[in-house]
C-alpha cells in the first residue's frame, strides 16, 4: 500500500512528455485494447485530485474511475468498433503511475483501419498516443497518434519504417535537462588554456576536436545504458534516476566554474552519459515489443537521439564560436551560464525529489 501510495504521488517530469500506449489486439470478431494513460495527465484533464493537496489517494483514484473511462471513451474510436470498458487497474511505470482501461468491442477490425484520436486535444497539444496493433500471423504495426484541438487526428494503422527514428529527435529536442546538460559541458569548448589566461579559439577545426571527444562520449555512454535499459536487462527507478540527471547538470557546471573532476571533459561526458540514458529509454520500455520490432525500433530511436543531439550541439557551438572574442564571455557566458544551468537544475533535484512542481517544463 505504501508503495501504491508513492506511485500515486504527482511528480513532476521535466523531460518526459506526455505519452498515452495502446495495445490492439485484432482477431476475426474480436477487438481488445489495453490503453495505459498517466495519472498525472488524467488529473490536468479532468482533476482527479479532490482535495486539492497535490497528491492522488487511491481513494480518489477509485472514486474517479467513471469519469475516467468516460473521458477516455469519448476520445478515441478505432476502425468503427463500438468500444465498451471491461476493466481496470493500475500500474506503475518508469516514469509515473498510469490508470490501465481494457477495453474490448465484438468486432472485426478492418484491415487498414483509422485510429480517430483526441485525447488531451483541449489541454496538451504536445500529447500523443502510442499505438501498437497486433493481429493473429502478422507482424506487429506500430502508429503514433498525433490529436488536434481543432479536429480529431486520423492515422491509418500501417507500419511506418522510420517513426522511431523521428521519435528519437522529438524526445531529444524536447528533454530539456539533456540538452541543458550537453551545452554546460560546451561552453568552455572555444577557449583554450595558455600562460596568460583563457583565450578564444583562433578557428573553429580547433574547437571541433573537444567537441567531438565530449559528443561521441556521451552518445557511446547513453546508447549503452539506452539499450540495457529499454531490454530490461539493467532497469532503475525513475525516482533515482531523474533526480540523478539534475545532479549531472549541476556537477557539470560546477566544474565550469571550479574545476572538480581530475580528468578530461569526455571522460566526464561518458560517466553522465551512462546516467541519461536510463533517461532516454522510457519510450520503447513501455512498448513491449516483440525481438524483431524492437531492435529496428532502438537503432531507430537511437538515431534519431544522434540526429537531434547534433542540431542542439551544432547551433550551440557556431552560437559560442561566433561570440567567443566577447571580452565578457567568460564571465557572462560560461561563468553566468553555468550559474543559470546549476540554479535551474537545482529546482528540478528539488521537484524530483519532494514531489512538487515549480518551473513551467
Amino acid at each position: 500500500m505504501l508503495l501504491l501510495g508513492m506511485a500515486l504521488a504527482s511528480v513532476a517530469q521535466a523531460h518526459k512528455s506526455s505519452d498515452s500506449y495502446l495495445q490492439i489486439s485484432a482477431a476475426p470478431g474480436r477487438l481488445d485494447v489495453r490503453w495505459d494513460i498517466a495519472l498525472r495527465d488524467l488529473d490536468v484533464a479532468i482533476d482527479l485530485d479532490g482535495d486539492a493537496d497535490g497528491k492522488l489517494t487511491w481513494a480518489e483514484v477509485r472514486g474517479a474511475w467513471p469519469r475516467i473511462e468516460a473521458y477516455a471513451l469519448q476520445h478515441i474510436a478505432i476502425g468503427g468498433c463500438q468500444l465498451t470498458a471491461t476493466s481496470r487497474g493500475l500500474e506503475r511505470r518508469n516514469d509515473g503511475a498510469y490508470a490501465v482501461l481494457y477495453l474490448s468491442s465484438p468486432c472485426t477490425l478492418p484491415a487498414t483501419p483509422a485510429i480517430s484520436y483526441s485525447l488531451f486535444a483541449d489541454v496538451d497539444p504536445t500529447h500523443r498516443g502510442i499505438a501498437k496493433v497486433q493481429r493473429p500471423g502478422q507482424p506487429v504495426s506500430l502508429s503514433v497518434l498525433e490529436p488536434n484541438a481543432a479536429a480529431t487526428a486520423s492515422a491509418g494503422v500501417e507500419p511506418s519504417r522510420w517513426q522511431f527514428l523521428v521519435e528519437g529527435v522529438r524526445h531529444i529536442l524536447g528533454g530539456y535537462d539533456h540538452v541543458l546538460f550537453l551545452i554546460c559541458l560546451l561552453l568552455p569548448a572555444v577557449l583554450r588554456r595558455t600562460e596568460h589566461g583563457w583565450q578564444p579559439v583562433a578557428r573553429m577545426r580547433d574547437a571541433i576536436l573537444p567537441i567531438v571527444g565530449i559528443v561521441t562520449a556521451f552518445t557511446v555512454a547513453h546508447s549503452i545504458t539506452l539499450g540495457l535499459a529499454a531490454l530490461k536487462i539493467v532497469s532503475l527507478p525513475s525516482s533515482f534516476i531523474e533526480p540523478a540527471i539534475a545532479v549531472t547538470i549541476m556537477l557539470a557546471a560546477l566544474d565550469n566554474l571550479w574545476p572538480v573532476f581530475p580528468v578530461r571533459r569526455f571522460v566526464v561526458a561518458f560517466c553522465f552519459g551512462l546516467v541519461h540514458g536510463f533517461g532516454f529509454a522510457s519510450v520503447l520500455a513501455e512498448l513491449n515489443l516483440p525481438s524483431a520490432d524492437f531492435a529496428w525500433a532502438l537503432l531507430q530511436f537511437n538515431l534519431g537521439l544522434e540526429a537531434g543531439q547534433l542540431l542542439v550541439v551544432l547551433a550551440a557551438t557556431t552560437l559560442l564560436f561566433t561570440i567567443r572574442r566577447w571580452r565578457r564571455y567568460r564571465l557572462v557566458v560560461v561563468a553566468g551560464g553555468s550559474l543559470v544551468a546549476m540554479a535551474i537544475a537545482g529546482l528540478w533535484f528539488v521537484e524530483r525529489t519532494a514531489r512538487v512542481s515549480i518551473l513551467p517544463f
